[in-house]
């Protein structure tokens, strides 16, 4: 039982984490191409894909004797709902703030 569940801001806190979900999310990949190109070990690449993994970010299949992952649009959406959100507060107490009467001088 996994009882600490990762979500896609917490996957994506971490630079390399997040710098594997980009190169991913320019196009599909396999771990041995990703790991080429990174200051990481192959297992390392391994680890953080099962992260963006159970967070959602990234889905894989199999192709052959390799496993190619690629960007989960569901959890993409996820996060582009939160921020849809956390805009839609930041201007509404934006709004807010500018509306207000200002105090005249005393």
């Amino acid at each position: 039982m996994n009882t600490y569940a990762v979500d896609g801001w917490t996957a994506l806190g971490d630079p390399t984490r997040r710098t594997i979900f980009e190169l991913v999310a320019a196009r599909p990949r396999a771990v041995g191409e990703l790991a080429s190109g990174l200051p990481v070990s192959r297992p390392a690449v391994s680890q953080h894909l099962k992260v963006l993994k159970e967070a959602g970010l990234v889905t894989d299949r199999r192709n052959g004797n390799c496993r190619i992952y690629e960007v989960n649009g569901d959890g993409l959406g996820q996060l582009r709902a939160d921020l849809d959100r956390f805009w839609t507060s930041a201007l509404t107490a934006y709004k807010v703030a500018v509306e207000q009467p200002q105090e005249e001088n005393r």
